[in-house]
């Protein structure tokens, strides 16, 4: 499973998302970031490959959808309602992340 997840600047939450995530065995997970100095900005690659698409904040759902639109077609697109309040790999948002994604995959993360 291919799971993308998307922030501002893919420095702190989707980069703590992608590390936590390519743990687990059969998640392929990347990290990418909205804005055009991210280390990976999303692109419709990306979108192409994942088979879920995860978002930090409303507006960066509404960016990826005016953005890439044409390449969205049939995928899940979820806002995840976590705020830039965290660290990279702060424990409370690897417990958040892995709650949230859990419950949306039907599936537990320890």
């Amino acid at each position: 499973m291919n799971l993308l997840f998307i922030c501002t600047a893919n420095k702190l939450r989707s980069a703590t998302a992608e590390a936590v995530f390519s743990a687990y065995d059969g998640i392929d997970a990347m990290g990418a970031g909205t804005d055009i100095d991210a280390p990976t900005t999303v692109d419709s690659e990306l979108i192409e490959w994942a088979d879920e698409i995860f978002v930090m904040e409303p507006s960066h759902k509404k960016r990826i959808t005016r953005q890439f639109n044409h390449v969205l077609k049939d995928k899940r697109l979820i806002v995840l309602g976590i705020p830039d309040d965290y660290d990279y790999m702060d424990e409370r948002l690897v417990e958040l992340l892995k709650t949230r994604i859990g419950k949306l995959l039907g599936r537990e993360f320890e």
